[in-house]
């Protein structure tokens, strides 16, 4: 869940949101219905009716849009926008979108559902003819040298005062990518385009390719840097590039499990895939860095988020069609409270009800009460 300060960063970076300025302006005519998919505090939205749009549908699932109500109505366009709180995956509108607006990144594109939010509402919900904002994002990737990220890496786990041997656990930080940021002097090969996500064709959220990249200079090569460029509209773009005025997203870093001193001409083969599971991602970069003419020069790295924590393969079991699932005790109180959500009992009759069908499970009133209040809040 975003805060207000991240929402203040993302206001604040002035050529993202030119950007998408430019594009609803060119996009939206005085006959547009615009959907404004995770409006936030609603600026893409009260944007989109400044750009002269007929209606605008804003959907939030956070109370930021109570937020966004507000600024609506303080800058006069209350009477043009429908604020409607939940998933976009599970609205539906009385019309279909001329246009529709998001920005559902993170540090990159591949984030959470993101993609199959968009596939969704480019099926259900958007016009025939209707323009998605953005169009399309390329994800590029490039060795860098990064020697003060990378000691977030490895100092926590060097030999402690105490003399233990923490060498385990950096070997699973390793396997964990970090937002960070770059310069263009911190690449140490030219950039190659991984991926492209063209969201009027998309329809696989999972993206895996094989790149070769040329080292163009000598240096210690620490890992890999990847970013993305934002076609929004033609001619309506922005590029988070090192190479570029630095933006509200920064770049990701995925580390090598060591460093490696590269000559130019070096070669690095990377492997990257992104397949999403459950809620979010899970990357795996496998890379070989080789030097024509010398055999012995061979460093191969296997790496995953999956190794990261040491809870995913008994969370990925979970998921096999083959598991044999069993209930827990907190399922059963679970049960028992959503078997009484029937839209007439009030929360606490339900909490006391709660308390005397499971006394053993709860200490008293007040958490039976809160943990009435948790699955009211979800569901």
């Amino acid at each position: 869940m975003h805060s207000i300060t991240n929402y203040g960063h993302m206001i604040a970076d002035r050529v993202r949101m030119n950007a998408h300025w430019k594009a609803l302006q060119q996009a939206i005519t005085s006959e547009s219905v615009v959907l404004d998919i995770g409006c936030g505090v609603g600026i893409m939205t009260m944007l989109a009716c400044r750009a002269g749009a007929k209606r605008v549908y804003a959907i939030e699932p956070e109370d930021w849009i109570n937020t966004a109500k507000k600024l609506a109505a303080v800058n006069g366009f209350s009477n043009k926008i429908e604020f409607i709180q939940g998933l976009s995956s599970q609205i539906t509108l009385p019309e279909r979108a001329d246009v529709i607006v998001s920005d559902l990144r993170g540090v990159l594109p591949l984030f959470q559902h993101h993609l199959p939010d968009i596939v969704d509402a480019r099926e259900r919900l958007l016009a025939p003819d209707g323009q998605l904002i953005p169009e399309s994002d390329q994800l590029w990737a490039a060795v860098v040298e990064a020697p003060e990220v990378y000691k977030l890496y490895e100092e926590p786990w060097k030999e402690s005062t105490s003399g233990l041997d923490l060498s385990a656990a950096e070997q699973l930080a390793k396997n964990a990518w970090r937002k960070a940021r770059f310069t263009a002097e911190s690449l140490l090969s030219e950039p190659v385009c991984w991926a492209a996500l063209h969201y009027q064709k998309v329809t696989d959220p999972d993206v895996k390719r094989t790149i070769e990249l040329t080292i163009a200079r000598p240096g210690t090569a620490h890992g890999l840097a990847v970013w993305f460029d934002a076609l929004l509209l033609e001619g309506c773009h922005y590029s988070n590039s090192p190479s570029a005025p630095p933006l509200v997203y920064g770049q990701a870093f995925f580390p090598w499990l060591e460093h490696v001193d590269v000559l130019k001409g070096d070669k690095v083969s990377l492997e990257m895939a992104a397949d999403l599971v459950g809620s979010d991602y899970i990357w795996r970069w496998n890379t070989t860095v080789t030097r024509p003419g010398d055999a012995s020069f061979n460093f191969q790295f296997r790496q995953s988020t999956l190794h990261s924590w040491a809870g995913s393969f008994t969370q990925l079991r979970k998921r096999a069609e083959t598991y044999v699932p069993h209930t827990t005790a907190d399922a059963k109180i679970d049960n028992f409270i959503l078997s009484k959500m029937d839209g007439k009992t009030e929360s606490g009759q339900i909490a006391r009800q709660l308390l005397n069908n499971f006394p053993q499970g709860l200490a008293d009133y007040n958490e039976a009460l809160s943990r009435v209040a948790n699955l009211v809040e979800r569901y």
